[in-house]
C-alpha cells in the first residue's frame, strides 16, 4: 500500500469545492503543498495585475484573502490531523518564528500511514 500523491488541480479543486470549510478528516502533504502553491501564484499574478493602482491591489487582495481564509485554515487543521495533532496546534503560530518553523516541520512530515483518531489515510492506493 502507498499514499498517491493529488494533482494541483485535484488539491485546489478539494480545498475550494469540496471541503470549502472543512476542518475534520486529514489531508495528505502533496495537498497542502500544491494549495500553498496556488495561492502563491494567485497572489503574484494579482499583485501583477493591479500593481498600477495601490488602492484596486488592496482591494482584491483583501477579496481574495477573504475567500481563501477558510479553505486555508481547513486544509492546514487537516494537515496537521494527519501526522496526528490536533488542530489547535495552529495557534502556535502566534509565537514569532519558533512556531512559525516549527509548524513548516510539521507540515513537512510524511502522513501517519495507518488510521488515526481523525479518519483514514488520505489518498491510499492498495
Amino acid at each position: 500500500m502507498y499514499q498517491r500523491q493529488v494533482t494541483f488541480k485535484e488539491a485546489v479543486v478539494s480545498a475550494i469545492q469540496q471541503n470549502y470549510c472543512n476542518f475534520s478528516g486529514r489531508a495528505s502533504r502533496s495537498e497542502y503543498w500544491w494549495f500553498c502553491l496556488f495561492n502563491f501564484i494567485l497572489s503574484t499574478v494579482i499583485g501583477i495585475a493591479f500593481c498600477w493602482s495601490q488602492d484596486t491591489l488592496n482591494i482584491v487582495s483583501c477579496i481574495v484573502n477573504l475567500a481563501l481564509l477558510l479553505p486555508s485554515l481547513g486544509l492546514a487543521v487537516r494537515r496537521l490531523h494527519d501526522i496526528d495533532k490536533s488542530g489547535w496546534w495552529l495557534l502556535i503560530a502566534l509565537i514569532p518564528i519558533i512556531g512559525w518553523i516549527l509548524l513548516i516541520v510539521w507540515y513537512c512530515k510524511d502522513s501517519q500511514m495507518e488510521t488515526n483518531q481523525y479518519g483514514p489515510v488520505p489518498n491510499l492506493v492498495g
